[in-house]
């Protein structure tokens, strides 16, 4: 696959999203600890902002590094409150990045996911990114059904290196987030993964 750059920042009518570095270690040791991150997720075993900053250094920024996308902070445009996170990933088991995203508890059921997961989505098709794909346990029911609003169908269960429980990949799609809607009370926010 080609080397694509995305933007360092992404705007929506409710959101900023911008990559994440170093000075974000407090909000991803409140994702890496969330407790439905990690039930649906996993437990990442980072809990001191010292391993925070090394996993986005040894993670995060080299996946920007090496493939030019990564997470991206999501936080409120009003007052700049950190959400969580939303973006994609490269996973040396998938064909293609996969879509993924995770935000705290105060910042669920408001459309947050689903909108940033759009923007996220219209930032890959303009970088020429044909396909994404997106991993998601079979019980977090809010996550299939944002993944499904999104344009990803169920694909098949697999179980990736190192985890103890199957999950479900949804089928690669072609990057063509929906028609812009009003998000709704059912785009919960919940971890994907």
């Amino acid at each position: 696959m080609t080397r694509r750059r995305f933007r360092r920042s992404l705007t929506t009518e409710r959101l900023t999203l911008r990559w994440l570095s170093v000075d974000n270690a407090a909000l991803m040791l409140a994702v890496w600890n969330d407790p439905d991150f990690v039930r649906f997720v996993g437990d990442r075993g980072i809990r001191t902002l010292d391993e925070a900053r090394d996993a986005i250094v040894d993670g995060i920024l080299a996946m920007y590094r090496d493939h030019g996308y990564g997470p991206y902070r999501v936080a409120t445009k009003d007052g700049d409150e950190p959400a969580g996170i939303c973006g994609l990933f490269r996973r040396a088991y998938l064909d293609d990045p996969d879509i993924g995203f995770g935000l705290l508890p105060g910042f669920r059921r408001r459309g947050y996911a689903g909108e940033a997961a759009r923007s996220v989505l219209e930032e890959a098709k303009a970088k020429g990114l044909d396909r994404v794909t997106a991993i998601v346990s079979p019980e977090n029911a809010a996550s299939i059904a944002l993944i499904e609003r999104l344009g990803l169908s169920l694909a098949e269960r697999i179980r990736p290196p190192g985890e103890k429980r199957d999950q479900r990949t949804r089928s690669p799609a072609r990057c063509r987030p929906p028609s812009a809607r009003r998000p709704s009370r059912a785009d919960a926010g919940r971890s994907a993964g």
